[in-house]
This record gives C-alpha cells, sequence and structure tokens, in this order.
C-alpha cells in the first residue's frame, strides 16, 4: 500500500493486453492483474470448432502479428496461441503482469486514486484502474415465459463446446447473430435442430468481390467510425462464406420465429402448436462482468458500467476496454480493441493532468 502504481489493468485477455502495450507505449508504470493462471482470456472456454471472422492480417493487436498466411481465418487455438505469445513478448520487455491475482473489489481512495482488493486479502494503490474483463463470464438469460416448469435442460451457449453430448436430441438454439447460426449448423449435423429468433436471420457475404469484407471495412474507414449502441445488443449480420445461408436454405438447421412460451417438456410456437424439447441453447450474448466495481458506484443499476468512449463519467482514472461498441463497430475485437486502448490511454493520461510520461529507453 505504500507504492502508489500508474495504473492498475484488471484482466489478461485481449483488452488487458491491448491496455499494458499502450501503457507502456506512454512510459507509465503498470500492473496488469489476472485472476487466472493463463493469459488468453476467455478463448480457451470458447467451442472447439470457433473460427475468427477476419483473416489474420486483421486480427493481431498492437506490435505483434499474428503469423501464418495473412489471409487465413484463425481457429480459437490459433488465438490462444498468440495472445500467449503477446503477454510473454510483454513480459520479456519488462511489463509487470501476474496471474492468479483475483480482483474482488475497486474503491476510492481518500486521497484520490483507488484501492484494488484481491482474493487473497492483497490491496494495491493505483492512480488510474483500467477493467478489461470483458463479457464471457456474466452470459444474458433472457427472460422465458414458462421457463421455471420447463423439465428440459436450458443452457448458454458460452458451456457449449462440442456437438456430440447433443446427438440425437431436439434441440432449439435461440438467436440469430454469428454464433447461433454457427452452432446450430454444427449441430444439426449431429441433432434435430431448430434455430428461432424474434427477427430473420441476415447474411452479409464474407469476401465480396473476392476481398474479405474486412479489407472493405479499412478502405472505407467503417471500422473507425465513431458509432456506438445503447441498450441491449442487437445481433450482428452473419459473416457468410455461403454455407451458413445454405444450411437455412435446406433445413439444416430450419429456422423459425421465436417461440411463445415453454411448458412442461415442449415449446409452443408462435402459430400455437407445441413440441417436444431436450434442449434450449441460449445464443443471446453476455453482459459486462464488473462485479468488482459494485461498490464504487460506477455503474448503472443493471451493472453496465456509465462511460463515454471508456472513460468514466462518474471516476476520474476509471477507464473501460473491450466493451461492446464501445468506441466504434470493433471495440470488442480483436482488430478493434488496440485502437480503443491507445484512445483511452491517451485520454486517462491527459484526464490526470500528467502530461506525456517520457518513454523508455
Amino acid at each position: 500500500m505504500n507504492t502508489v502504481i500508474d495504473t492498475i489493468v484488471i484482466g489478461g485477455g485481449q483488452s488487458g493486453l491491448a491496455a499494458l502495450h499502450s501503457l507502456r507505449e506512454r512510459g507509465r508504470t503498470a500492473v496488469l492483474l489476472e485472476a487466472g493462471e493463463q493469459l488468453a482470456g476467455s478463448w480457451p472456454h470458447y467451442y472447439d470448432s470457433l473460427t475468427l471472422f477476419s483473416p489474420a492480417r486483421y486480427s493481431c493487436l498492437p506490435g505483434l502479428a499474428f503469423g501464418g498466411d495473412p489471409e487465413h481465418y484463425p481457429h480459437r487455438d490459433e488465438v490462444v496461441a498468440y495472445l500467449t505469445r503477446y503477454a510473454r513478448e510483454l513480459t520479456r520487455d519488462g511489463a509487470q503482469i501476474r496471474t492468479g491475482a483475483r480482483v474482488v473489489g475497486v474503491v476510492a481512495a481518500a486521497g484520490g486514486g483507488f484501492t484494488v482488493r484481491l482474493a487473497d486479502g492483497q490491496r494495491m494503490s493505483a492512480r488510474s484502474v483500467i477493467a478489461a474483463t470483458g463479457s464471457f463470464a456474466r452470459p444474458w438469460l433472457p427472460p422465458l415465459t414458462g421457463a421455471d416448469t420447463f423439465t428440459g435442460q436450458i443452457r448458454h451457449a458460452a458451456g457449449y463446446r462440442s456437438p456430440e453430448p447433443y446427438a440425437g436430441r431436439r434441440v432449439v438454439v435461440v438467436g440469430a447473430g454469428n454464433s447461433a447460426v454457427q452452432i446450430a449448423v454444427e449441430l444439426a449435423a449431429h441433432a434435430r435442430v431448430t434455430l428461432a429468433s424474434r427477427a430473420p436471420v441476415r447474411f452479409v457475404p464474407q469476401r465480396p468481390l473476392g476481398r474479405d469484407l474486412h479489407f472493405w471495412f479499412r478502405l472505407t474507414g467503417f471500422d473507425r467510425l465513431p458509432l456506438r449502441r445503447t441498450g441491449d445488443p442487437v445481433p450482428a449480420p452473419v459473416l457468410d462464406p455461403g454455407r451458413y445461408r445454405r444450411a437455412l436454405a435446406a433445413g439444416l438447421p430450419d429456422r423459425r420465429p421465436m417461440f411463445t412460451r415453454l411448458t412442461a417438456d415442449q415449446v409452443e410456437w408462435a402459430d400455437g402448436t407445441r413440441e417436444r424439447v431436450d434442449v434450449v441453447l441460449l445464443a443471446t450474448g453476455y453482459r459486462p462482468n464488473l462485479d468488482y466495481l459494485a461498490g464504487l458506484g460506477a455503474l448503472d443499476a443493471d451493472g453496465r458500467p456509465r462511460h463515454d468512449r471508456g472513460l468514466s463519467t462518474s471516476h476520474p482514472g476509471l477507464g473501460y476496454l473491450g466493451l461492446e461498441w464501445q468506441r466504434t463497430p470493433s471495440s470488442n475485437t480483436l482488430r478493434g480493441v488496440g485502437a480503443d486502448a491507445r484512445h483511452l490511454v491517451g485520454r486517462l493520461t491527459a484526464r490526470l493532468g500528467t502530461g506525456r510520461v517520457p518513454a523508455r529507453t
């Protein structure tokens, strides 16, 4: 408690690592705290077949290329290896990273700044804090009429790994975004699957005119547009090489409007028919995982951060990284979080009135 750190970064995934890189570029003393033992965020816990929707050339953090064919679409395990390598390079360069350091609370310090409390009872002081813990640990479960009487299983896609446990079962996947469609199509080869959503699935060609969509995003500047959304997330269009549209057209899976209720072991569809279902799998997104800030008063009643493009509107020196639509459409992606990190660190430095610290030599 006698040493005051410039910045404590909470979370060792893509957002936290990008923040640490930007802080070191500005010569600020920083410590990254990661609750787990691996520095790859939520990536090791995603489903086995997950593949990025952006090519390797657009899927890297500042200072380190992804590697391999720049036009290939990296698999989940490639991303884990890349983030592990990124953390290792930061450590070799002198960055302070602590694993097994779970933050359980952040409070405002009497003399300014923050006190960060760890699960082991340790306390640390910092002039600023960057919350970069993502949202995977807080899956959103929408209210479903009759859920309390349903005898089947209701699961969130956060717990989905592979289709084998669902073989031969009747499954309804709820959602219309990329993950919902990917999982439903994969499951349809092993089970009888319906994709249920409130609105039709919107498809976007992954490679229009022979170039990946993200090439056109960069060319037009779309990824850098200062666009933000408020309220509940809206499913993004599904980036499709053609496979997913063909699968839905063939009824593998079939797509239906959202069911109206659950009852006993059945779902009731919009036309009033009922059907026995074994599993309802919710691919309905996530909410920011920021419980450790609850006592600080920085969150609204729904647990969402009060912020302006990542900078807290309630507490000087508090920032966020990795929020969906935080500053641009790509804010919570590998391709976008680096730019957000530079933006946030610059604003934090200016707000704290420290000016630019000379960079390391």
